[in-house]
């Protein structure tokens, strides 16, 4: 039995520039919203002990309304973000209380996450001292300069990182010290560690672990969810 001593860092900060307007953490997806979707995921894993939720401070009352009505399993503490993604991680890190042991970082933007593999990543952090849900690309990737390409790396050694990303903690502030220190603002929190040369490991994911940007992504939300529901209702009565 996995012991309860990951803390979930809820990353909902950003300003959606790309979503036309719509505030997409709290727009409703399949029966619920996508800030929901998030956390009922991660209150059925039983390594996760405690959630925090970084959002912007003008939707604090949004977001604890959603809280509130949710009525989840594990406690909640909602906290502000900054002025980058890596700041808004520092507040949330801040919050954490004295027993959690790791710390997972995950997009809020990505609601399609399943507790299977939030505990596998967690599993993977434990023995490695971090890890990242991610998968192989599909496509052939170019380094282009000035409209140009470049070069042509191997494909077999190139992945999609997602999220959750797991860490022990302290190895993590570990990180967050040195970037403090020599001003390193980092998009991704693996960074953090490469930075200080720790190795992070590669947990597989899946490609529907989906990242919310355009209003296009939630259509394919949508479609996921109902073939997850589809599969599961014939599951039930096979």
């Amino acid at each position: 039995m996995s012991v309860a001593d990951t803390a979930v860092l809820l990353v909902c900060a950003g300003n959606a520039t790309r979503m036309g307007g719509i505030h997409k953490i709290l727009h409703p997806l399949g029966d619920t919203t996508v800030l929901e979707h998030s956390l009922r995921t991660f209150c059925q894993c039983e390594s996760v002990s405690e959630l925090i939720v970084i959002c912007r401070e003008q939707d604090t009352d949004a977001f604890q309304t959603i809280l509130d009505a949710a009525a989840l399993s594990l406690p909640v503490t909602i906290t502000h973000g900054g002025s980058t993604r890596q700041q808004s991680v520092k507040n949330g890190f801040a919050c954490l209380s004295a027993k959690a042991e790791y710390l997972a970082v995950h997009d809020g933007a990505r609601p399609l996450v399943t507790a299977a593999e939030v505990q596998q990543v967690i599993h993977d952090a434990h023995v490695f001292g971090a890890a990242t849900l991610g998968v192989p690309v599909k496509d052939t990737i170019k380094l282009v300069e000035d409209g140009l390409i470049t070069d042509t790396p191997p494909r077999a050694n190139l992945y999609l990182t997602q999220t959750p990303q797991v860490f022990r903690r302290s190895l993590y502030e570990q990180a967050m010290a040195f970037a403090d220190a020599h001003k390193l603002d980092m998009t991704d929190d693996c960074q953090l560690l490469e930075a200080i040369n720790l190795k992070v490991a590669m947990t597989i994911g899946s490609y529907t672990n989906i990242k919310l940007t355009t209003p296009e992504d939630f259509a394919i939300a949508e479609a996921l969810l109902a073939e997850r529901s589809a599969n599961k209702e014939a599951t039930n009565h096979g």
